[in-house]
């Protein structure tokens, strides 16, 4: 009898999120990118909230929570598109409703537990952004913010945010697909990056999306000078507005390693770092990425 040797080729793929590939059809469909464009400004925060809601938030506030939110993202591993949702759902919903500090980092995780679930496979668990937390919040709390966020948003939670629009552009423009992965890596975390800034809060995605390209192309020296003119073509957003984008997009990069480079220096000088007393009402938690646990600010 021949005996055959059956050997599986597939990699292993156990406990790794599944993602479908990129549909060539609705990429050189115009369309597609047509309707993101027209709908994006529908999902804007229709106002500064600091000058006419909020009554106890200050914008230092909303940085830190959304720094912290990144690090939870990061440190879980969540999809690129979960970050930036979350932080449009707290941004609308703090259009809307005046909220004291010591429950912004509760709204925090509350939007990203159910960004966590419309984009990931395999979600967060809400055990797992209590213990972020510290405990600070209880698991009753987190849904119940959970159904307030649903109910005030009224379920329109497929916001269109700067990822969105990435695919689009990139696959327009003249670039090697090694190219355009490098770009896309960097573009998404220059995103990421506005996404903490209080500045480009009302700004439209898609002009998030133009300047961040822009600013991995002079990061990568791939642009050739007219990048400004192919994003022009591709979105029809104001060549002088997406220049303007990109250089505040740079600026906030700049500070951000210069806030990086300060902070390490700091950590060598004192052991235990000062917290301001408003910061510590705020109550905010980070993530010792070494550790893997939350450490306080």
């Amino acid at each position: 009898m021949e005996h055959f040797n059956l050997v599986c080729l597939e990699t292993d793929v156990a406990g790794k999120p599944q993602r479908a590939i990129k549909d060539p059809v609705l990429l050189n469909d115009k369309r597609v990118l047509a309707n993101l464009l027209s709908t994006e400004d529908k999902y804007l925060p229709h106002t500064n909230y600091f000058n006419c809601v909020q009554t106890d938030i200050q914008p230092y506030m909303r940085k830190m929570v959304t720094e912290w939110m990144a690090e939870v993202c990061s440190e879980q591993k969540m999809e690129e598109e979960v970050f930036p949702l979350s932080v449009n759902y707290l941004d609308r919903f703090l259009c809307i409703r005046d909220i004291k500090r010591t429950r912004l980092q509760l709204l925090g995780a509350a939007c990203m537990f159910l960004a966590s679930k419309l984009k990931e496979t395999s979600p967060v668990s809400g055990e797992q952004l209590v213990l972020y937390t510290d405990n600070s919040i209880t698991l009753e709390e987190l849904t119940d913010w959970e159904s307030q966020i649903l109910q005030l948003l009224k379920w329109d939670l497929s916001a269109i945010v700067p990822n969105d629009f990435l695919d689009h552009i990139l696959h327009r423009m003249p670039l090697t697909k090694s190219i355009q992965s490098a770009i896309k890596r960097q573009a998404q975390t220059f995103a990421a990056l506005c996404a903490t800034d209080v500045k480009f809060m009302v700004t439209p995605p898609s002009m998030i999306a133009c300047a961040a390209v822009r600013t991995a192309l002079r990061n990568l020296n791939c642009d050739n000078g007219r990048e400004l003119l192919t994003l022009h073509d591709i979105t029809g957003n104001d060549m002088d507005l997406i220049r303007d984008c990109t250089e505040q997009v740079e600026q906030t990069i700049s500070n951000c390693m210069s806030s990086y480079s300060s902070g390490k220096q700091d950590s060598h000088k004192q052991e235990q770092p000062t917290t301001p007393t408003d910061v510590r009402e705020i109550n905010i938690m980070s993530v010792d990425n070494h550790q893997g646990v939350p450490v306080i600010f």
